[in-house]
């Protein structure tokens, strides 16, 4: 009876652990697989710091290239202009600043015209475009109450100088088409037609009379027979009364009054179309500027030189996008330095020769005085009469930096040189870069 009851004890013992197992092995089975989560995906666990994400290729190449229909915005209001006074256009407007210092100079100066215009400004020390376009205040006085559209056509000019005379040759194309560009007393229109084996229709434009300069001024949604781009509507002004008298909206193109001015021309485009390049005439550029060097030109001093921007006159306005300043901030007579940061040495000295006595050198391209003057009947107007005259975004301002805001900069130099004096680290004085800046589109 013992043995039977030992034996029950030891079963039951037995049939106790086994339960007990089963139950254990139950309970620590491994879980199915894991759905899949971050981690499964190749994120980096939860405990460890998130990389930054690599720099994109627009961020590291800069601004996009301008498109072709943005092109035809910007050269819309000239492309009608004759060939020699549109490639003088085209190099004035890769100097921003100058041009600033020119209708300043235009503006205290209104008795004096043409010619004797350019003879005046002799020893100025601009770039001989410009200095070409005191000549044509109708053409000069929008450039500087326009600064934003300027900088931005000689922004496209350094970087696709062959889709702009591309876009000139499209939208005069347009305008002959509408019956709005055609040969009169003012101008002749010569049509070269594309060769047999393909290629583009040249339309070249001349003044009728050498020695009298016409300006024509229109309305590009009136003279290109309507406008196809609502995202890039035309840059555009109204003509200024005291040279374009009789002018109404919507008119076709309009001459105003001529201009001896034939001294003031030194360059042609007949390597504009199919060769991309203007010609100068270096006797005549020495005619506008007395000290022009042709050994800067593309191919120096032999016969036919071809025209190349000067960055030595850039006066410390930025390039738009890396390639344009390598191209240039280091070509001769350019301080590759200051260039290279977005501004010359002389950032804050720039309008020493704006001729305002008693003013110091404070005077700046954001001078209400010089750039947009408000009181002017043929200030800059958009659709809605905005007169905000910018392209883009809300960036700041073209010359953002520069001038009328040079104290401010000063001031932060001193306090950086202050900075890197004491901490025993020494570089050679630069500057700030600036950004090119813009609105919205509207008509401009």
């Amino acid at each position: 009876m013992d043995n039977w009851k030992a034996r029950g004890g030891r079963a039951l013992f037995l049939w106790l652990v086994l339960l007990a197992a089963i139950s254990a092995c139950a309970v620590h089975e491994p879980a199915g697989p894991a759905p899949a989560g971050p981690e499964s995906l190749g994120t980096a666990p939860s405990g460890a710091a998130p990389s930054a994400p690599p720099p994109s290729a627009r961020e590291s190449l800069g601004p996009a290239p301008f498109k072709p229909e943005e092109i035809d915005a910007l050269v819309a209001p000239i492309a009608l202009y004759p060939d020699s006074l549109l490639a003088q256009v085209l190099m004035a407007s890769t100097y921003p600043l100058e041009i600033v210092h020119a209708a300043r100079w235009v503006k205290a100066n209104p008795n004096v015209k043409g010619d004797a215009a350019v003879k005046a400004v002799q020893n100025e020390p601009w770039d001989t475009s410009v200095k070409s376009l005191v000549a044509f205040p109708q053409i000069l006085k929008p450039m500087n109450d326009k600064i934003d559209w300027t900088q931005k056509l000689g922004d496209a000019f350094l970087a696709q100088q062959k889709d702009v005379f591309d876009a000139v040759q499209r939208l005069r194309a347009r305008a002959q088409e509408s019956g709005n560009l055609k040969s009169n007393e003012q101008q002749n229109v010569i049509v070269e037609q594309a060769p047999a084996g393909g290629g583009q229709t040249i339309v070249k434009i001349e003044p009728a009379n050498a020695q009298v300069i016409y300006v024509p001024a229109y309305d590009p949604t009136v003279v290109y027979g309507g406008w196809g781009y609502p995202a890039y509507p035309p840059y555009y002004w109204p003509p200024y009364p005291a040279y374009y008298p009789g002018y109404y909206p919507g008119a076709g193109l309009a001459f105003g009054i001529g201009l001896v001015a034939a001294g003031a021309i030194f360059a042609d485009c007949n390597s504009c179309w199919g060769g991309d390049d203007i010609n100068i005439n270096s006797d005549r550029a020495r005619n506008v500027d007395r000290n022009f060097d042709s050994s800067k030109l593309k191919n120096g001093e032999r016969a036919g030189g071809r025209w190349q921007h000067d960055a030595g006159h850039r006066q410390g306005v930025a390039y738009r996008d890396n390639a344009t300043r390598d191209k240039f901030a280091g070509a001769p007579g350019a301080d590759s330095r200051s260039q290279y940061r977005g501004r010359g040495a002389d950032a804050g000295n720039r309008m020493a020769n704006s001729g305002r006595p008693g003013a110091g050198n404070r005077a700046s391209v954001g001078d209400r005085g010089g750039v947009a003057d408000r009181s002017s009947p043929g200030n800059m107007n958009r659709v809605g009469n905005d007169s905000r005259g910018s392209y883009g975004g809300g960036r700041d301002g073209a010359f953002s930096g520069v001038g009328g805001s040079g104290s401010v900069s000063q001031r932060d130099f001193d306090r950086g040189n202050r900075s890197m004096q004491g901490s025993g680290f020494n570089r050679p004085a630069g500057g700030g870069g600036m950004r090119g800046g813009g609105g919205r589109g509207g008509r401009r």
